[in-house]
């Protein structure tokens, strides 16, 4: 059983800072790619930023050079660090995280409950 929880959410003015967290945890061999999904009301889940294990990451085009991914690989940890953020930016924030359990042969992607981020103007 895998269990990811993210935290951070909050209220922010616009040009503000928040740091997400995401963390893993329970009976993991390895994690792959962790990645950070947002959906505002109405609008389907996409993509924020994504990060392998090695360090590589991919960002969508709305957040590059405002958002920043990192991971603490020891700690099946991922951060997402939001800078001017947007009302564009208010959605709900969700981690996702490939994962290798301890007992089974093959990878799982296993998604947290989410984070409310929201932005005013």
């Amino acid at each position: 059983q895998v269990t990811v929880v993210e935290s951070g959410g909050g209220l922010v003015q616009a040009g503000g800072s928040l740091r997400l967290s995401c963390a893993a945890s329970g009976s993991i061999l390895i994690i792959g790619t962790m990645g950070w999904y947002r959906q505002a009301p109405g609008e389907q889940r996409e993509l924020v930023a994504e990060i392998t294990s090695g360090g590589r990451t991919n960002y969508a085009d709305s957040v590059k050079g405002r958002f920043t991914i990192s991971r603490e690989n020891a700690k099946n940890t991922a951060y997402l660090q939001m800078s001017s953020l947007q009302p564009a930016d208010t959605a709900v924030y969700y981690c996702n995280a490939h994962v290798r359990p301890l007992y089974s042969g093959t990878w799982n992607n296993d998604w947290g409950r989410g984070t409310q981020v929201t932005v005013s103007s």
